[in-house]
């Protein structure tokens, strides 16, 4: 008994010490699968990243210190029943871990092998956001998901502004999948239309041209194109050959696009001359000296021949995808698990001996090793590897390209946080939270064509169906759009505006116009627009008011003429005012004309006073008379006249001026005492609100709407009228007499029926502002480009001559209803005439007092010399003494002056001076 239980103890031991011995020795080689296309644009430069990073891990004595890590590869071909046999054989050396695949339709048959065997299944370019965690388990991705990208699309189109968008992708997992997405994110940014148009997985140039011609038949021309790398860019080719690239047009396309050109050898960069003008998105990586090191390694291995082609980003991924599966495996070996496998109760039930299922064994330590994935977190190429709760790796961004020139150009950076930005994400950490639109930023863009500023992006669309452009059958007030009587066409006031406007329009525009209405009596306009908006029209041509409920259901275009609610009531004589005859002029005129009266008196009493009598005797006299004379040629009953030919030249350039400010006072007051003639005894919108008159309205007009529902007038105070004749009939029998007390119409109508009619009038000022626009349908990019077209109708003039053509043939509504209500005249309208009175009479003043200081030097000098001696003759005065003198002299009459001086050529011996000879000295 004592030899058997010693047996059983050392057997024991010996168990125990054998499973520690297996526990704590590690694996010599740990097998990694990999499957992917080996000849495709990804699989070239994944395949070279893969075997470079098992390199450095194997000969890192850091990580898997006694553990060689093998990498077994399998060409799926780009086929998804392929990928998964292949997947199968690779999964029989039992590997612990799957990296790959690139194509999103095999990982989708991949990942169920993973999940059934649990095989963690880690990829580097399957971006098809519909790989979620919870359908697949046992999927990790070290890219970033779709799902992002077509948020950063969808944003890009947003940036812009465009609405219409049309999807060219591949008819795949991937590609439909994406567009998904992409049209979830548009149409969070209120898209109005999204059209997708796929391509076979492996589409011919003939399925290329029939997707781009169909293109064609619709109105967008923004294209975002997401299909699988081609290095052929063949999409983009054939565009170019259907002048698809030119400036109307806006291209975008997803990272396949910076995979495919990142690839392309130096030599081969001539291909990027069809990419002209078109942007796209890549994923961002981060500047790091880690970075910058395999991208010279990369050179070197190209140097060698080990690789062909040019690294791109999803090369990067794949080197940080073995890095990261590398860390989790030892992790997990230190840990202290085991590599071992079991067989699947299920596959050996299958009665299938075909497939060899029985040969496939579950990872038993799957579940510790996904996790040991997940919790990864490095410093690789691509950035920080760290996973997200999508199992995804987070976010760095996309970089937005341009190509230019046949040269890439990085324009922005987007990220999730920050939105679009000059400057790369990882700069902007700690700025702030979310971003804002009014900080979003980009680069300056190269677009299709060549220019610079960002093309409509949306065209009539090429369906050879016109646009149904709804048009009122107008019953009266004709001139602004009707159908002409024995004939299809429809002419008019608007009708003209529309036609005009389209010539500025950059895009042919076919239309045709379909009347809405009977003419029989005016359709309602209301209706009229809510047939746009159920697309019974695309647009709306006419007389339409742009009102609150209306611009709620379709778009408008610019307005093109100004226009508002107005009173129309009778009126009649009333008393003027008793100072009405100072309205004419303004205060400023009226005391720029008096004060000419008093500096014409004055000039002319100092012309007139040494050669006319009525100007002279004692200065009482000579103060009446001179403003006398001034004020009397007013009335032109001045009996005293003027001598002097400066005081006549003055005289007549004051009467021209008098005789001009007469007319314009005595025009002018007359307009104003027949305007204030004419009155009604209602004031304003206020007092029909305040009383019970009947009121009357157009048919088919906001008027009445706006009345019963804004000033809650009761409908039953509002009359319908159909026309002018209408209008005048029912204001000439007045609320008494079974019409109406006033009529509210927009002022457009009103001032074509007042043009006819002047026993009414309008009553005050428009009680609303609004205006005349052409309706659209909803984001409707034809509105916005009509919109600018009236602007520059009205820049150049034409806006006004095509009013002028059918509204100025007897005078303007507008100008004749200014003309019924006069101003006051300004003194900035006579200034010049002024002027020239001014200067006139400057000129007169100044010869004469020039010509009497050359008398007073002359009479000086004379007296001098002949009427006293030298030697007595006083040679020096005093400066106030000559002037008293001078004065002294132009005070005396002309004759007296003569007087003087035949006095000293008779009389040279001096005499006693005379009491006129003293005065003069």
């Amino acid at each position: 008994m004592k030899n058997l239980g010693f047996s059983w103890f050392f057997c024991l031991m010996i168990w125990v010490s054998l499973n520690c011995l297996v526990s704590c020795q590690k694996p010599g080689v740990v097998n990694v699968g990999a499957v992917f296309t080996f000849d495709s644009v990804i699989g070239r430069v994944a395949k070279a990243a893969m075997e470079a990073a098992i390199s450095d891990i194997n000969a890192t004595p850091t990580i898997l210190n006694e553990t060689r890590l093998n990498l077994i590869e399998a060409d799926a071909n780009c086929n998804a029943f392929l990928g998964s046999i292949e997947a199968y054989q690779v999964i029989e050396r039992e590997v612990v871990a799957f990296i790959g695949p690139q194509s999103s339709s095999i990982a989708h048959m991949i990942s169920e092998i993973a999940n059934g065997l649990q095989v963690p299944l880690v990829s580097y370019a399957a971006t098809d956001p519909s790989l979620s965690a919870k359908q697949f388990p046992f999927f990790v991705r070290t890219v970033q998901s779709d799902s992002y990208q077509m948020n950063a699309m969808a944003s890009l189109v947003d940036f812009y502004g465009w609405k219409e968008v049309i999807a060219i992708y591949v008819d795949n997992d991937y590609g439909r999948n994406g567009i998904s997405a992409l049209n979830d994110e548009l149409n969070r940014r209120m898209a109005k239309a999204f059209y997708k148009l796929p391509l076979p997985v492996r589409f011919t140039q003939h399925d290329i041209v029939a997707v781009l011609n169909q293109s064609r038949l619709l109105g967008p021309r923004v294209y975002i194109v997401h299909v699988d790398p081609d290095p052929g860019l063949r999409i983009f080719a054939t565009a170019e050959k259907l002048q698809m690239m030119s400036s109307n047009y806006v291209w975008f396309a997803t990272d396949w696009l910076s995979a495919t050109i990142d690839s392309f050898a130096p030599m081969n960069r001539t291909a990027l001359s069809v990419l002209q003008g078109v942007v796209g998105l890549r994923q961002h990586i981060p500047e790091s000296n880690q970075t910058k090191d395999f991208l010279s390694r990369w050179k070197k291995m190209q140097q060698q021949g080990l690789v062909k082609s040019e690294l791109n980003t999803y090369g990067l991924c794949a080197y940080d995808t073995v890095w990261t599966v590398a860390r989790s495996i030892d992790k997990f070996i230190d840990d202290g698990n085991n590599f071992t496998f079991s067989l699947s109760v299920k596959l050996n039930d299958s009665k299938t001996t075909q497939m060899h299922l029985g040969k496939l064994k579950v990872f038993d330590g799957g579940a510790i090793l996904l996790d040991d994935i997940l919790n990864t977190s490095f410093s690789g190429l691509t950035g920080p590897v760290r996973f997200n709760s999508d199992r995804n790796i987070g976010t760095s961004g996309y970089d937005v390209i341009n190509i230019d020139k046949m040269a890439v150009h990085i324009v922005g950076f987007w990220s999730n946080t920050f939105g679009f930005s000059v400057s790369p994400p990882e700069t902007l950490q700690g700025t702030k939270n979310r971003h804002s639109e009014i900080e979003q930023k980009l680069g300056k863009v190269a677009w299709p064509g060549g220019k610079t500023k960002a093309p409509r992006g949306w065209v009539i669309a090429d369906d050879e169906r016109p646009l149904r452009i709804g048009v009122p059958y107008r019953a009266s007030f004709v001139d602004f759009v009707t159908k002409l009587n024995g004939s299809h066409k429809i002419a008019g006031y608007c009708i003209d505006v529309f036609t005009e406007a389209l010539k500025f329009v950059p895009y042919n525009v076919p239309y045709k116009f379909e009347l809405f209405g009977d003419g029989q009596s005016n359709p309602n306009y209301g209706q009229l627009v809510q047939r746009v908006a159920d697309d019974v029209f695309d647009a709306a041509v006419g007389d339409i008011a742009i009102v609150k409920n209306r611009t709620k259901v379709v778009d408008f275009s610019q307005p093109y003429i100004t226009t508002g609610l107005v009173i129309v009531a009778p009126i009649h004589n009333t008393k003027s005012s008793a100072w009405v005859f100072l309205k004419p002029f303004t205060a400023d005129m009226w005391c720029m004309t008096a004060g000419g009266f008093f500096i014409i008196a004055f000039v002319i009493w100092i012309l007139e006073h040494r050669v006319n009598d009525a100007f002279r005797g004692p200065p009482r006299r000579q103060l009446v008379t001179m403003f006398m004379f001034s004020f009397s040629t007013l009335f032109k009953t001045n009996q005293e006249v003027t001598v002097s030919t400066l005081g006549r030249l003055v005289m007549v350039v004051w009467l021209f001026l008098l005789m001009v400010i007469t007319s314009s006072y005595t025009a002018n007051l007359t307009s104003i005492l027949t305007v204030q003639q004419l009155s009604s005894p209602i004031t304003g919108v206020e007092s029909l609100i305040g009383n019970s008159w009947p009121i009357g309205y157009q048919v088919g007009s906001f008027a009445y709407g706006y009345l019963s529902d804004n000033l809650n007038i009761q409908r039953s105070r509002l009359v319908k009228l159909h026309s002018p004749e209408e209008y005048e009939t029912a204001l000439r029998l007045g609320p008494d007499n079974g019409g109406v007390a006033a009529i509210v119409d927009e002022l457009s109508y009103v001032e074509l029926f007042l043009s006819k009619r002047t026993d009414f009038g309008i009553i005050g000022q428009p009680f609303t502002k609004s205006g005349w626009g052409f309706a659209f349908q909803r984001d409707s990019p034809l509105a916005v480009d009509m919109s600018t077209a009236i602007l520059k109708l009205s820049e150049t003039g034409k806006l006004q001559e095509i009013h002028a053509k059918w509204f100025c043939k007897m005078g303007c509504p507008g100008e004749r209803r200014g003309k019924s209500e006069p101003n006051q005249l300004h003194l900035v309208s006579f200034w010049g005439l002024y002027l020239l009175c001014g200067l006139i009479t400057l000129v007169a003043l100044l010869i004469f007092i020039l010509r009497m200081v050359r008398q007073y030097a002359r009479y000086r000098r004379r007296q001098l010399k002949l009427c006293r001696p030298s030697s007595s003759v006083q040679t020096t005065t005093r400066c106030s003494q000559v002037l008293f003198n001078f004065f002294d002299f132009i005070d005396e009459k002309e004759e007296a002056i003569k007087k003087m001086f035949m006095q000293c050529e008779i009389n040279p011996v001096p005499e006693t001076p005379t009491s006129t000879t003293s005065t003069a000295t």
